[in-house]
C-alpha cells in the first residue's frame, strides 16, 4: 500500500476558495500601495548566505533554511569533520545559498545591484513567499507570504507618515480594527545609555521584544542573564511600563533622556511622525516597548495587531539607514513595512469579514445538451465573456442533474439552458439558481441582466 502523501509542517494547500479570499488580501494591499506611486519588483526564492547571514541577529540566522549544494556536497568534506559534527562549521562548508527569511534583505541586495536603473527614492512593493525554521503554531508558519512595501534614497520622514497611512488605509478597506503601534530604536538606544549599559543595546532590544511573550518576569531574568546589574534591571522598569497619552509619554521619556543625544533625536522623529498621524481610523500608540528585533532597524519601527481577534503582529516594519552598506553602498537609507498576508487571511476568516463577490468565481453555467445545442450555445458565450462576465459550460452531455448539482457546488448562481424551443426563437433560458425564477431572454438581454 502506497504512503499516504503529505506536506511539510507549517506549510498548508490553499483550494479555489482560499485562493478567491488570498486573492483579495493581494489586490487590496496592492491597490493601497499603488495609490501611493510604489512600484513591484521580485526577487529569487534563493539568496546567496552570503546575502542573508548576519542580517537578523543570531536568533535570525538560526531560523535560515539552508540548501544543499549540488551534486556531492561532502566530497570536500574530511572524515574527522562528520565526526566532529560541528553543525555550523558543516553548513558553512555544504550549503552556499539559503531560502530567503524576509524580503528586506534581498531588496537591499536588489537596490545595490540595480542602482544604476533605479530613480531615487525609489518606492517598491513585493509580494512573495519567506520561510524560516521557526516552531509552527496557530498564526505562525515555516513558509508564509510576505506583502512588503519600501522606500530607499530618502531620509525625510515624509516617508513613515505615508507608509502609517497606507497600513490604516488598508486596514480600513478590510473591515478591520487595528491598533498601530510606533517607537524608536534611537529611543531605545539613548534608553541603553542613560542607564549604563550602551553596550547591552542589542541584548535590551531583544528582551523587551518579548514581553507581551513571556511577561516582565521572564524578560528581567534574561535581561539578567545577559549580564545586566539589577541597579540597571532595576532603572529600565519605570520606563518601559511607562502609561499615558503619547504626548505624555514623549515628555517623560525626553526628560529621562535628556543627557542623551541619540535618545533626544528618536523623540524629535516620533513626535514629528506622530503630528501628521491625527486623523487615522485606527489607533496610533506609542509603546517603548515595541524594540522589532530584527538588528537592522535604526530609526522609527512600527507594528500592527488586530483587536477583535488574538492573532499577534499582522503587520510591521521601520527605517533602516545602514543596510545596503553592508553590500557595498553606504549612506543610502530606507524604511517600510510589511504586511503579513497568512496571519491577515487567519483575522478575515476568524471576524468573517471577506466580501461576498470576492469569492465568487464562475457567474454563469451553460448547461450542455448536445452537440447541436454546443454550437448554439458558444457564440453567445463568447459574447458574454466579452462583456466580463465570468461563464463557463459544462463540458459533458451529461444528466442535468449532475451539471446542477455541479452548478449548487461551485455555488453559481446562474445557468442557462438551451432546447429545441430556445434555439427556434433565437434565445436561451436563464435560471436564478437561488430563487429558481427562470425568464426567456436574448443574448444582449442575458448579459444585462448578469451585469
Amino acid at each position: 500500500m502506497a504512503n499516504k502523501p503529505g506536506i511539510p509542517k507549517g506549510t498548508r494547500d490553499f483550494g479555489p476558495v482560499e485562493m478567491a479570499k488570498r486573492n483579495y488580501i493581494f489586490n487590496t494591499i496592492r491597490s493601497v500601495y499603488e495609490l501611493y506611486g510604489f512600484q513591484q519588483i521580485e526577487t529569487p526564492a534563493q539568496e546567496t548566505l552570503q546575502t542573508l547571514m548576519g542580517k537578523y541577529g543570531e536568533e535570525g540566522d538560526k531560523l535560515l533554511f539552508k540548501i544543499l549544494n549540488s551534486g556531492d556536497y561532502l566530497s570536500k568534506i574530511e572524515d574527522s569533520e562528520l565526526t566532529e559534527r560541528n553543525t555550523l562549521r558543516l553548513a558553512s562548508k555544504i550549503c552556499e545559498k539559503g531560502l530567503r527569511y524576509d524580503l528586506t534583505v534581498p531588496f537591499a541586495r536588489y537596490v545595490v545591484m540595480h542602482r544604476e536603473e533605479l530613480q531615487l527614492p525609489f518606492k517598491r512593493y513585493q509580494v512573495q513567499p519567506v520561510w524560516r525554521a521557526d516552531r509552527p503554531q496557530k498564526g505562525r508558519y515555516r513558509e508564509f507570504y510576505q506583502f512588503d512595501g519600501d522606500v530607499v534614497g530618502s531620509d525625510s520622514l515624509l516617508n513613515e507618515v505615508e507608509l502609517m497611512q497606507i497600513v490604516d488605509t488598508v486596514f480600513t478597506r478590510f473591515g478591520v480594527r487595528v491598533q498601530i503601534k510606533i517607537n524608536n530604536r534611537k529611543i531605545l538606544t539613548g534608553i541603553a545609555e542613560v542607564i549604563g549599559a550602551a553596550d547591552k543595546i542589542v541584548d535590551i532590544t531583544v528582551a523587551i521584544d518579548k514581553l507581551d511573550k513571556i511577561g516582565i518576569d521572564n524578560v528581567n531574568a534574561e535581561l539578567r542573564e545577559d549580564g545586566l546589574s539589577d541597579e540597571q534591571i532595576e532603572k529600565l522598569q519605570p520606563i518601559i511600563m511607562l502609561e499615558g497619552t503619547n504626548e505624555e509619554k514623549l515628555n517623560t521619556i525626553a526628560e529621562v533622556l535628556a543627557s542623551s543625544e541619540t535618545g533626544l533625536k528618536g523623540v524629535e522623529e516620533t513626535k514629528y511622525i506622530l503630528s501628521f498621524l491625527t486623523s487615522l481610523n485606527n489607533e496610533i500608540q506609542l509603546d517603548l516597548t515595541l524594540a522589532r528585533g530584527l538588528s537592522y532597524y535604526t530609526g522609527a519601527i512600527f507594528e500592527v495587531k488586530a483587536l477583535d481577534t488574538p492573532m499577534g503582529s499582522i503587520s510591521g516594519g521601520g527605517r533602516y539607514d545602514n543596510l545596503t552598506g553592508i553590500f557595498g553602498m553606504p549612506g543610502l537609507s530606507g524604511v517600510g513595512i510589511s504586511f503579513g498576508v497568512d496571519r491577515i487571511y487567519d483575522v478575515l476568516n476568524a471576524l468573517d469579514l471577506y466580501p461576498k463577490d470576492s469569492l465568487q468565481t464562475t457567474q454563469v453555467l451553460f448547461i450542455n445538451f448536445g452537440e447541436k445545442e454546443t454550437a448554439y450555445c458558444l457564440p453567445v458565450i463568447a459574447k458574454v465573456r466579452q462583456a466580463g462576465i465570468r461563464a463557463e459550460i459544462y463540458p459533458d452531455s451529461t444528466k442535468m442533474k449532475k451539471q446542477m448539482s455541479y452548478a449548487n457546488a461551485k455555488q453559481i448562481p446562474f445557468v442557462v439552458l438551451a432546447g429545441d424551443n430556445e434555439i427556434a426563437e433565437g434565445k436561451v433560458t436563464l435560471k436564478n439558481m437561488e430563487t429558481g425564477e427562470q425568464m426567456l431572454v436574448s443574448a444582449e438581454e442575458l448579459i444585462a441582466k448578469l451585469s
